[in-house]
């Protein structure tokens, strides 16, 4: 058994909450918001996962102390936003070798850094690693059959995780390029918004492959550039990732897509959803690594400019499929 506090009380938070007391651990459920916490904990519920019955056995609260003290694993489950603020608020508790586990999603905005490397500034002397891949709260929550991977530096340290984890509905692999994995998790979440927008707009199965495909194409060239495996795009973390969170109806990211290609401001499609669309927060983080590695990537492009300068979709669709002509794979020789 081992002994686990999860920071972040949201949906994917509580639903691996519930998934590792179900496997036999030992769980500590901390929220920053007092209220919020007692109110899950008051009622064995997440107002975001209905039907979901919390099992007995979770440890729920608000103090950072109680969250960190002797646990094996600690996991940082809150908005990618408030990482950077939660790790360091955190700091002052957490022990030297301290195994931190990211399981959020996204690129900080200015800095360009990833999860694990923002937790990494804040929290030193911690080993700080990730968890990722096609994994939705509503179905993990659920006890629905999921596979993700585990990055970690050391590989004790991933297959601790790995064993921690696994259970006969919750498949776990691992892998050392954790930059890989975060930068797959991250865009995905932008590929997601444009395939969001092409639903909106009324299109097709069509669009809506060649979104995926493309965006496999662009992530991986990113990935490339920045020393990532490229093994690691057409795995769990990068198509798989893609694949469900572009097509699924659990995915946030997806659902404002839609709202946006039905003519509503980025603001009213986040007013809607509700929660956090990690997507509009990195596809700014995107772009600029596009440009400080000068990959091409034209569809990460295009959904800035519909988010922040108030291109229309249609007119977005309409630029991606005139641009110059080009061979699909330039390696592949006639």
């Amino acid at each position: 058994m081992a002994k686990i506090g999860i920071a972040g009380s949201g949906t994917w938070g509580t639903a691996l909450s519930i998934h590792l007391i179900n496997t036999g651990h030992e769980v500590t459920l901390w929220s920053a918001l007092k209220d919020e916490i007692e109110e899950i904990g008051r009622t064995g519920e997440h107002r975001n996962l209905p039907g979901v019955k919390l099992p007995g056995g979770i440890c729920y609260t608000a103090s950072d102390e109680e969250l960190c003290r002797d646990k094996d694993i600690i996991v940082l489950s809150v908005p990618s936003i408030f990482t950077r603020q939660t790790a360091r608020r955190l700091a002052p508790c957490i022990r030297e070798d301290q195994i931190v586990l990211n399981v959020a999603k996204g690129i900080e905005e200015g800095s360009l850094l990833t999860q694990t490397e923002i937790t990494e500034a804040e929290l030193p002397k911690a080993q700080v690693c990730v968890l990722s891949g096609p994994s939705h709260a509503e179905e993990v929550s659920r006890g629905l059959p999921t596979a993700v991977v585990v990055g970690a530096g050391k590989r004790e340290t991933a297959e601790f995780i790995q064993n921690v984890f696994m259970s006969p509905v919750f498949r776990v692999y691992t892998s050392s390029d954790i930059r890989g994995i975060e930068i797959g998790g991250s865009l995905k979440n932008v590929i997601a918004l444009a395939a969001g927008m092409s639903d909106g707009l009324g299109y097709g199965d069509n669009a809506l492959a060649a979104l995926i495909t493309r965006g496999i194409a662009e992530m991986s060239r990113l990935g490339k550039a920045m020393d990532c495996d490229p093994e690691t795009f057409f795995g769990l973390t990068g198509i798989g990732d893609l694949i469900v969170t572009c097509g699924s109806r659990h995915s946030r990211n997806r659902r404002a897509g839609v709202l946006i290609g039905k003519g509503k401001s980025v603001k009213e499609a986040m007013d809607e959803v509700q929660m956090v669309v990690e997507g509009v927060y990195s596809a700014k983080a995107g772009k600029q690594l596009a440009e400080k590695y000068q990959v091409s990537m034209p569809i990460v492009e295009e959904v800035n400019r519909i988010l922040f300068e108030d291109k229309a979709a249609s007119e977005a669709v309409k630029d991606l499929m005139c641009r110059d002509k080009r061979e699909e794979h330039a390696a592949v020789k006639w």
